[in-house]
C-alpha cells in the first residue's frame, strides 16, 4: 500500500516541480498560436484549455495504461515505482516537449518535426514507420473496445454477433470523428467521455484502498503472486515495453499537433502535455495496483489473457453496476485513442502529400484507403487469439522505436535554440538502448515475445550500449549545426 501510494504522491509532486522546470526550459510566450494564424475551421480551431486538457488525455490514454500495466505488474512490486519516475522524467518530458514543438512549428506532424531535426533521409523513414504503427493503433483500438463490450453484452440477445456489431459502430464512429472538424465531434462528446474516465476510474482507486487498508497484502507480492511472476524476462528491456503508455509512448507525439491546433496560448502547454501525461501516470498506477490485487486473489488469472483480469477485478472490489462502469471507462480509453489515431493518419497523410483540408471531398479521399487499410488489419487479426496477439506484441515495440526518435528530434531541437539537452537526451539514449536491447534479446522462445534475434541478454546489452553511444554522439552532433532557427 506505501509503495502504491506513494507512486501517486510523487506523479502529483513531480508534476508540481519538475513540471514546472521543464516549462521555463521551453520558455512560452504570448506569440499568436496556429489556432489564430492558421485557423480553417477544420483543424485549426480554438478550443478552451480545459476541453485541450481533456482532448489530450482521451487520446493518449489508450489500453496500454490498463492492459499493459495488469501485464507489467507480473514483474513485481518495482512498477509502483518505476511508473512514477518512468513518468516525470521520461513520458511527461517527451509529450511535453515534442507538444510545445508542433504549437512552436504551425501544429506540425511528426515526419515534418522530425525532418528538421534528423534529416530528410531519417524523417522519409519515420514517416513510413509512424503511418504504419498507427494503422496497428487503430486496429488495436477497434478491436479491444470491441471484445470488452461484447464482454459486457454476454447473454444477451444469444445469436448476435456483438462483438462485429460493436466494430462496425465504433469504427464508423472514428470515420466520422477523422472526417468532420475537431469542434463538432470530437470537442462536443469527450466531455462525456472525460466524465465516464473520471468516475470508473476513481471507483477503482477508492476500491483498492478501501480493500487494501483491511487487507495489506492485497498490494504486496504473495506466495501465490511470486509463483506467477514473469522470471525469465529481464525487466530491463521488458517492462519498458510491456508498459508502454503508462511510462513513456510515442504515440503520444502523433496526438500532441492536434491540440497544437487548438491551443490558445503557449503558456497552456505545461498543464496540456505534461500534466495530461501525469493523469495518465495516475491511471496506470490504478491499474496496476488492480491487476497486483486482483492476481492475489485469484494467483490463476496471471496465465490467462489480461481482460480476464480485467474484468475479474472489476467485478471483484466494486460490484455489477459500478463494475460495468469502469469497463466502459476501458472501453473509452480505447475509442477516444483510436479515432484521433485516424485523424493523425489523416493530417501526416494531407502533411505530406501537401494536400489542404477544407473541403470535405479532399478528406473523405485520404480516409478511403485507410479504411479499407484498417478494414483488412481488423479482419486478419480477428482469424485467431494468436494473430491479434502479434498485432498487440509489434504495436508494443515499435511504439517504443517511436519514442527514442521523438526524444531524439526534441534533443537537437532544444540544442538548436541554446537549450540543456539532457533532459530529452538521457531518457532517450534510455529508450534507445530499451529497444535495441530488446530487438536483440526478443524471441518467441521467451514467453511469446515477438521475433528478434535471440541473442543472450548480457551480449544484447553489450551491442545495444554501444548502438546508444553512437546515437548519442550522432544526435548531439546534429544539435550543434545552428540552422538560424527561431529560438
Amino acid at each position: 500500500m506505501v509503495w502504491f501510494l506513494g507512486g501517486i504522491v510523487a506523479l502529483v509532486v513531480g508534476y508540481l516541480t519538475y513540471g514546472r522546470f521543464i516549462e521555463r526550459l521551453l520558455r512560452p510566450d504570448d506569440r499568436p498560436t496556429p489556432c489564430y494564424a492558421m485557423g480553417d475551421g477544420v483543424d485549426y480551431v480554438p478550443l478552451p484549455m480545459w476541453k485541450n486538457m481533456l482532448i489530450q488525455l482521451l487520446n493518449i490514454a489508450g489500453v496500454g495504461p490498463v492492459i499493459g500495466v495488469i501485464i507489467g505488474i507480473k514483474f513485481g512490486w518495482e512498477c509502483f515505482w518505476i511508473i512514477p519516475i518512468g513518468c516525470v522524467f521520461g513520458g511527461a518530458v517527451h509529450d511535453c516537449v515534442s507538444g510545445f514543438m508542433s504549437v512552436r512549428t504551425r501544429g506540425a506532424n511528426l515526419p515534418a518535426l522530425t525532418e528538421g531535426s534528423l534529416g530528410k533521409w531519417y524523417a522519409q523513414a519515420y514517416a513510413v514507420f509512424l503511418m504504419v504503427l498507427l494503422l496497428l493503433v487503430v486496429a488495436v483500438f477497434i478491436n479491444v473496445p470491441a471484445n470488452l463490450a461484447a464482454g459486457l453484452t454476454a447473454g444477451a440477445a444469444p445469436g448476435v454477433p456483438w462483438f462485429w456489431v460493436f466494430v462496425g459502430v465504433i469504427f464508423l464512429y472514428y470515420v466520422v470523428a477523422t472526417l468532420f472538424p475537431v469542434d463538432k465531434i470530437i470537442g462536443r462528446i469527450y466531455p462525456f467521455f472525460g466524465a465516464v474516465l473520471l468516475v470508473g476510474s476513481l471507483a477503482m482507486l477508492g476500491a483498492l484502498v478501501w480493500n487494501g487498508l483491511a487487507d495489506p497484502t492485497l498490494l504486496t507480492e504473495t506466495e501465490g503472486f511470486k509463483a506467477g511472476m514473469f522470471k525469465d524476462q529481464p525487466i530491463i528491456p521488458c517492462l519498458f515495453v510491456t508498459i508502454a503508455c503508462g511510462i513513456i509512448s510515442g504515440f503520444h507525439a502523433t496526438q500532441s499537433p492536434i491540440v497544437a491546433r487548438t491551443m490558445m496560448s503557449e503558456r497552456q502547454a505545461r498543464a496540456t502535455y505534461y500534466g495530461m501525461m501525469i493523469a495518465e501516470g495516475v491511471i496506470a498506477m490504478v491499474w496496476a495496483g488492480a491487476g497486483m490485487a486482483i492476481y492475489n486473489r485469484f494467483p490463476e488469472l496471471m496465465a490467462q489473457p489480461a481482460t480476464n483480469a480485467l474484468m475479474a477485478s472489476t467485478k471483484t472490489f466494486l460490484g455489477s453496476w459500478m463494475g460495468t462502469v469502469t469497463v466502459l471507462s476501458v472501453i473509452v480509453l480505447a475509442i477516444t485513442s483510436g479515432d484521433t489515431a485516424l485523424r493523425s493518419l489523416r493530417l501526416t497523410l494531407a502533411e505530406m502529400l501537401r494536400l489542404p483540408q477544407r473541403r470535405f471531398v479532399a478528406r473523405l479521399g485520404l480516409c478511403l484507403p485507410l479504411i479499407a487499410l484498417v478494414g483488412a488489419l481488423l479482419w486478419w487479426s480477428n482469424l485467431s487469439a494468436e494473430s491479434f496477439e502479434w498485432l498487440w506484441k509489434y504495436f508494443a515495440w515499435g511504439n517504443q522505436i517511436l519514442a527514442a526518435s521523438t526524444l531524439m528530434v526534441c534533443t537537437v531541437w532544444l540544442m538548436r535554440r541554446g537549450v540543456a539537452p539532457w533532459f530529452t537526451l538521457i531518457p532517450g539514449m534510455f529508450m534507445t538502448f530499451v529497444v535495441c536491447s530488446f530487438i536483440l534479446w526478443s524471441d518467441p522462445s521467451h514467453a511469446g515475445c515477438p521475433y528478434g534475434l535471440n541473442l543472450p541478454i548480457r551480449v544484447a546489452y553489450a551491442i545495444a550500449g554501444v548502438f546508444t553511444f553512437f546515437a548519442a554522439a550522432f544526435v548531439v552532433s546534429l544539435g550543434g549545426r545552428r540552422t538560424g532557427e527561431e529560438a
